[in-house]
């Protein structure tokens, strides 16, 4: 959401990989529920587009969509309890089914695995 609003809590170093052509950018529909959920629940305060909004604003700027699969919802079973957001236990489920490398600011989800990068 950071990256398409342009908002000044995304770091210079996330910035970087976005705009490095060599990386495919991925968005999660994990993300996109999440941003449902907290839209109904806190309205533009929290979350300043919608989801579909978000959607296009993704699309526009060049992500891929990430659809979450049984396997990522079943992968969430075997995690240690380091964090536990329901929407980021199941990003941190997918990003190591995957392979994807998982782009967070959160430190505890960078406590999963070396493969998430912290910025």
């Amino acid at each position: 959401m950071w990256a398409v609003t342009d908002d000044a809590q995304l770091s210079r170093r996330a910035r970087d990989l976005l705009r490095d052509r060599r990386i495919t950018a991925f968005v999660s529909s994990v993300s996109i529920q999440e941003i449902a959920v907290k839209r109904a629940r806190h309205g533009v305060a929290r979350m300043p587009l919608t989801a579909r909004q978000a959607i296009a604003e993704f699309d526009a700027s060049g992500f891929r969509p990430a659809p979450v699969t049984w396997l990522h919802a079943a992968a969430v079973e075997g995690l240690p309890n380091l964090h536990l957001d329901p929407f980021d236990r199941l990003l941190i489920a997918q990003s190591l089914a995957e392979p994807y490398r998982l782009v967070t600011h959160d430190r505890r989800l960078a406590a999963y695995s070396d493969t998430v990068i912290l910025v």
